[in-house]
This record gives C-alpha cells, structure tokens and sequence, in this order.
C-alpha cells in the first residue's frame, strides 16, 4: 500500500509502528539503496536499534560520529580529560594544545551561577499591562505555593521556583505581559520541570490579570544560568608578535558581526563537541549562547582578550550555559554514560565550567593559528585524511596520499586524486613484481627438484 504505479511515495501512514526490517525494506526500496548500503545501517551501535527506537521516532539506524579525549585540560586546580564528540579535524588537537600552553599559569579558573531556569508564560488582551504587572508581583507568596508539591524530587535536591518577574511588551497584535518563573532545576537541563510550572501557574495569572495565556515554556536564553572562565597564556610561550596578532583578530571581531559569528562558532566547536559526548541539548546551548551574544543589539564575540601587567595574553569567556547531569540522553545513551564517568563532574554546574574551559581553549587556538600561520595550514594538515578519502582512498591508502600532500604543501581534492592514481599503479607494479618473484622462485624450485 506504500507504492504507486512506479515507485514508492513517502505517504507512509504509522511509519514508526512498522518493524525495523520492514522500515529498512522501504528505505531500501524508496531509495535505491544497495545490499551494503542497508548493511551499513542495520549495523548495531553502542546505541542499540531497540533503545534508539525508543528515544525518537521513525528509527531506521544510528549516526555515529568520532568520541576523542581532549588532554591537558586542568580546571579549578583539577585535571580532566574531556570527552569530545566532533567530526571536524582539528578541534580536539587544538583543545589539547590550547589547555598545555595554559598548565603554566594554573589552567583554567572558573565561576557559575546556580542552576536558574526562566520559565516564561504570555499573557495576552490585558487591559492595564503595569497594573497586571503589579498584581502578578504582589501575589508571589501565592504563586510558590501552587507550585510547592509539583515536583518533590526536585524539591528535594533542593530546587523549585525561586522568583517571578514580569515585562511587559508591544507587538502588532498588541500588548504582551510576559510572566518570568525563576527555577533552580539543580542538576537537571530544566526544560520538563520549568514547563510544568508554567503550565500549573498560567491558569491562575489569567485569573488575576484578565490575560489569556498563549504559550507556557522555557526560555533557551538562560540569563540565570551563566559560566564565566579565564585563563592566561604566558608571553615566554607565545611570544609579543603572536600576542599581539591575536588581540588583533579578537579586535576585528569585536567590531564586525561578520567575524564574530566565525569567532563564536570555534567557541562552540568546544563547547558543542563536550555537550554532544555527554547527551546534553547541544541545539539549546547554541540557540542561548547567540541570544546572548546580540543581547546588546550589537552581535559581539562570547570571548574577550587583553594583556595583563606582565604581559601575558588573558582570555575570558561568558556565556549561558544550561546542561544537564539527569534527564534526557545524558543516562539514556550508553556513550554519554561513559563520558560523564571519565569526565566524574559532580554536579551540572561543574560539567557547564569544563564544557565552557573548552570553549575558551579552542577559540584561543582558532586565535593564535590564524595570527600565526593561517588557519588552512595547521587544519589542512589534519584534514588531508579526509580529503583523501574523500578522493576515494581506501583507510590503507590514505595514509600515503595524506602524507604526499603535506610533504607537496598542496592539500585538494584534485590532488588526493592525481595521488591516489600513482599509489595504486605503483601498488599493482608491486603486486605484479611480487607475483612475478613468486612464479620464479616456484620454477627454480621445480627444476631444481628434477634435477635430484
């Protein structure tokens, strides 16, 4: 019933509800895929089919993508490797580089602010905004009490709604009162319990704003929750024209949006890759952390960079950063299971530090590459194992063509391909050499065997 006269459509009513065999059949089928292909995702993960299935919809496989060990990395006095999950060349390498250089003056130095969440519920057709505003301000003892016995566990830990503020705003379809529930969530990302509480309370602000309440969720720009990290790079291991070259490149990104969207984006090469190894909302973080950055309606860089009285080059990161230690992926997948275990943080305020003293590691590098020698260079080197797969090197292969490339200075695609065709015509005339020796030694046996 999935087919037409000629070929499938994708009009597949209760997908999710067919087995995964029949799943992949179809996928098969609709998209010509070859007996590899379906071989390549029937393949069991460390997420097994059976739990992916279990976590979204329309399963028909696992995405893995690598999981490295970021070194050198000493927060607050303390060392940690740092799980990783990126496919992009270069970030872990430079993370590593970037936390060595910053062992000579202690590392990275870290503050966070307790575990807040904004819960925002909108009100909308209230007739007096600033008097809505007053009632819902003066009735905060109420509020707490209706969400005093919501959520007992995180009670427990010590969590539940902290505050309440309101704003108040214009739009075309007129005025907006917004109501801001404060809750600590402790070692959870937030987003569950934060919901809950703006759907318990919405029904009572209606009650005594006369609003009508629209939606009743969480907030990803999550002011409340923020990470600050600095660290300092000694001038006797960068050196003054490197300094100096880096407080250049922070300048221009601090003056042109155009540059800092780059320079944010090796921020959350780090930051990301630490979210991603250890089941957190890498999607929420990104969306929070850009908010953040154009708060000002002005997009500035999430790091800033300057001398200090020795002269040694000093870098800080600020930024919003909700993750989460229960909840969600983080206990669900087995590989994110393993990372917290490496990383051993003890609370979620600890992971968003070392996932922030990451952050700042790889934009320092990003920094001192460009400043240094271009950043092509230094990523190209490592990138030429992808560009020779990519030009068709089987793993055995790319070895070769990676290193004839970097000794070449000459890092393509169109290069990896000339390459790869003399590697293999140099592997066949060794093949055939060898073959050849072989047929010669049996000869000279066989006569050598008739004349005894």
């Amino acid at each position: 019933m999935f087919f037409g006269e000629n070929k499938m459509t994708s009009e597949i009513p209760k997908f999710y509800a067919v087995p995964m065999k029949k799943r992949l059949a179809l996928l098969r089928r609709f998209a010509g895929l070859s007996k590899k292909e379906l071989e390549t995702l029937s393949h069991n993960s460390a997420l097994e089919h059976k739990l992916a299935d279990m976590m979204i919809e329309n399963v028909v496989g696992t995405m893995q993508i690598p999981l490295g060990v970021a070194t050198h990395f000493k927060v607050n006095g303390r060392d940690y490797l740092v799980p990783m999950a990126i496919e992009e060349s270069s970030v872990v390498a430079a993370a590593s580089h970037a936390a060595k250089l910053a062992r000579s003056a202690n590392g990275f130095k870290t503050e966070s602010t307790e575990p807040h969440m904004i819960g925002q519920i909108q009100l909308m057709g209230v007739k007096n905004p600033a008097a809505a505003k007053r009632k819902i301000l003066a009735k905060k003892g109420e509020i707490k009490n209706l969400v005093e016995n919501q959520d007992s566990m995180l009670k427990k830990a010590g969590g539940g709604l902290k505050d309440v503020e309101v704003r108040t705003l214009k739009s075309r379809r007129g005025n907006i009162v917004v109501a801001h529930l404060i809750v600590d969530v402790r070692d959870a990302m937030g987003a569950n319990a934060v919901n809950s509480y703006c759907e318990l309370i919405a029904p009572y602000l209606e009650e005594i704003t006369g609003g009508r309440s629209v939606l009743k969720i969480i907030s990803n720009l999550a002011v409340k929750r923020m990470v600050k990290v600095n660290a300092t790079w000694k001038k006797e291991l960068l050196g003054e024209d490197l300094i100096e070259g880096i407080l250049d490149a922070y300048e221009f990104a601090s003056v042109d949006p155009y540059r800092a969207a780059t320079h944010n984006k090796g921020i959350m090469n780090g930051v990301d890759s630490v979210i991603i190894a250890t089941g957190n909302d890498w999607r929420a973080v990104e969306s929070g952390a850009h908010a953040y950055a154009s708060i000002s309606g002005k997009y500035i860089p999430l790091t800033s960079y300057e001398k200090n009285k020795r002269g040694d080059l000093v870098g800080k990161l600020e930024m919003p950063l909700a993750l989460g230690l229960v909840g969600g992926a983080t206990r669900i997948h087995p590989v994110a299971r393993i990372a917290l275990k490496i990383l051993d943080v003890k609370n979620a305020n600890e992971l968003a530090e070392v996932a922030a003293s990451v952050g700042l590691a790889n934009n320092f590098a990003a920094l001192r590459a460009m400043a240094k020698e271009g950043i092509r260079k230094g990523h190209m080197k490592l990138h030429a194992h992808n560009i020779a797969m990519i030009a068709g090197a089987h793993p055995d292969e790319a070895d070769i063509v990676a290193k004839r490339m970097i000794d070449e200075g000459d890092i393509t695609a169109g290069r990896a391909q000339i390459i790869l065709h003399h590697v293999r015509k140099e592997q066949r005339k060794k093949k055939i050499k060898s073959i050849v020796k072989k047929v010669k030694k049996k000869i000279k046996r066989k006569r050598g065997n008739k004349r005894r």
